[in-house]
Parts: C-alpha cells; sequence; structure tokens
C-alpha cells in the first residue's frame, strides 16, 4: 500500500471511528424496559476490562449483577467499589477452566438466587501483544476461551429463568475468529465451508476442529496449514466460539414460548485492556457498549448472530 492509500485508509478508520461514537451517545432505549431490579445478570471475567464495565453498566440500568471471577479477592474488591456507588452487585469466585468450579458456581447461583436472566462470557486469555504469534500457549488458550465458555454455558441453561422476554446468553468474542475474515481468513476451503453451513455445524465438528490445531501446534506443523496468521490460538478460539454460538442457536430455537433463551456473540473493538497490553482505540467503557445493547434489547431480540458497533457483522 502506497502513501495515498494509507493516508486513504487512515481516513476511513477515523470516520468510522467518528459515526461509531456518535451511536454510542444513543441512550439504550427503556421504554420498552423488560428488566427490573429482580432480573440477575452474571458476567464472568467480571473483575477487569470489558467485564467489569459490562457488569456495572448493566447494574447502573437497574439489574442485580454476580461479578464471578477466578480472583476472589479482587472480585470481592471490585464488587464492593460499586455497592459503595450504590450498585446492585455481588462477587463469587469462578474458574471457568475448571468443571468443579464451574458446578460450584451453579450450584451457589441456585441456592442464593435460584435462576438467573442472562449470562455474559467474557472470562477469556491471551498471550500474545502486538506482532508477537507464539503459540506456546494455545492449549490453555484454548482450554479457557472456548472449552471454558462451552463449560460455562453448559452449567448455566438450566438455570436460566423462563420468562416471556427470553433469557438472554452473550458471548465476547472477536473479529479475528470470523471465519472470512479479512486478513486472517481460514485457509481450509472445506472446513470453512462447514463451518459456515447449519446442516454440517456441530459439537463434533468444532472440538475436532481445535483438536486438530492442538495436535499440529504439538507437532510443530501448524503454520502452513491455512490457520488465522494473526494471534493464531486465540483466532482459533474464538473461532470456535462462534461456530458454537451459531450451534447453540439452532439447539435452542425448539424452546417453548416462555423458555426461549437468546444467544450471540460479540466483538467489542480493539481495547485498551490488560488483555491487549493497554494499546487499542477505544476505552473498556466504549468497549463494553455493545455487549450491553444487545442483553438488553426488547423481547423477541435475534439469536445466533454476531454483533459488533451496535449493528450486525457476518461470521
Amino acid at each position: 500500500m502506497g502513501k495515498k492509500g494509507k493516508e486513504r485508509a487512515k481516513e476511513r478508520r477515523e470516520k468510522r471511528l467518528q459515526e461509531i461514537s456518535e451511536l454510542r451517545k444513543k441512550p439504550i432505549l427503556t421504554g420498552n424496559r423488560w428488566w427490573s431490579s429482580e432480573t440477575v445478570a452474571v458476567v464472568t471475567g467480571a473483575n477487569r476490562g470489558i467485564g467489569f464495565e459490562i457488569a456495572r453498566q448493566l447494574a447502573a440500568y437497574g439489574l442485580h449483577v454476580i461479578m464471578a471471577s477466578r480472583d476472589a479477592e479482587r472480585g470481592r474488591q471490585v464488587a464492593e467499589m460499586l455497592q459503595n456507588e450504590g450498585l446492585s452487585v455481588n462477587s463469587h469466585q469462578l474458574d471457568i477452566s475448571n468443571q468443579a468450579s464451574v458446578e460450584s458456581f451453579s450450584k451457589w447461583v441456585v441456592l442464593n438466587y435460584g435462576a438467573i436472566d442472562i449470562l455474559v462470557n467474557n472470562a477469556g486469555v491471551n498471550f500474545n501483544l502486538g506482532s508477537e504469534n507464539s503459540v506456546e500457549f494455545a492449549e490453555k488458550v484454548i482450554e479457557t476461551n472456548y472449552v471454558g465458555t462451552k463449560r460455562v454455558i453448559k452449567a448455566m441453561i438450566p438455570v436460566m429463568r423462563p420468562s416471556e422476554n427470553g433469557a438472554r446468553i452473550l458471548n465476547v468474542s472477536s473479529r479475528l475468529g470470523r471465519v472470512n475474515g479479512r486478513r486472517n481468513r481460514l485457509g481450509d476451503a472445506n472446513l470453512r465451508e462447514k463451518l459456515l453451513t447449519d446442516e454440517s455445524l456441530s459439537e463434533e465438528l468444532i472440538d475436532g476442529m481445535v483438536a486438530e490445531f492442538l495436535k499440529q501446534v504439538k507437532d510443530a506443523t501448524w503454520m502452513p496449514n491455512g490457520w488465522p496468521q494473526m494471534f493464531t490460538d486465540y483466532s482459533v478460539s474464538k473461532l470456535a466460539v462462534n461456530a458454537y454460538t451459531r450451534l447453540m442457536a439452532k439447539l435452542l430455537s425448539s424452546r417453548p414460548e416462555g423458555h426461549r433463551i437468546y444467544i450471540n456473540c460479540y466483538c467489542p473493538g480493539w481495547v485498551k485492556t490488560a488483555m491487549t497490553g493497554w494499546q487499542g482505540n477505544m476505552s473498556a467503557e466504549e468497549g463494553a457498549d455493545t455487549g450491553v445493547w444487545i442483553v438488553l434489547l426488547p423481547n423477541q431480540l435475534p439469536t445466533g448472530n454476531f454483533f459488533a458497533e451496535r449493528r450486525e457483522i457476518s461470521f
């Protein structure tokens, strides 16, 4: 790309950022407010960054928020800080990479709240910054970001409250996990087609994809085999999360009225948090905005969709 091309690209980015900024100034409509102070939302990884902001904003809209985090003491501290601001929040320990922790958390929720209305799966890890692309921690990234998210969803679906407005699940994901992303396109055309076709999409397909990726990482053969070239392990984990979101939307679609569960995923953008090494072009508050907007949409909201910047994007 020449100098003029870079300048045009920069102008387009700046224009889009301005458009996004204007969108975020529009308040979430509360005229069709379906929630109340009795509405319970769980946000994982809520002790910092985007998770903290989603929890804070949901509580500011009048919901009760359970702030789940692996670091119990840090979770208690941030929950206490929001309580001192008059917000209705509580905290509890949850390590999504540990099955026993997830089961314990689910039992605690039932014992203390009976049921929940919203689940935001935000907890995740990334070990690459800037231009780095190491897959040294690929197994941990997949286990946390994909398997952990799936583990929490399966444990919490039975805990979701029946409602005419429908319970809501939101998976915090990334454009880096798009099947046909401009810069991170999945190289295997056959796998791309299967992932994007409802009839062929299955948990076995998604699990098989991540298992094959981890096998190639172990064998040091992954580089020439068409996996995403940016933040590869993180991107594959989010590719799996996106596909699983669509799969669960299909499986949950047969639930009867009053027991509906809507599930979507969203990309918060390149946000200045500890996970990005405080790089990025927006704050955590801005990054959380679309997530809060989605879960507070009135009833009959979309399901199985991918969002960014308060609009639907393609997988």
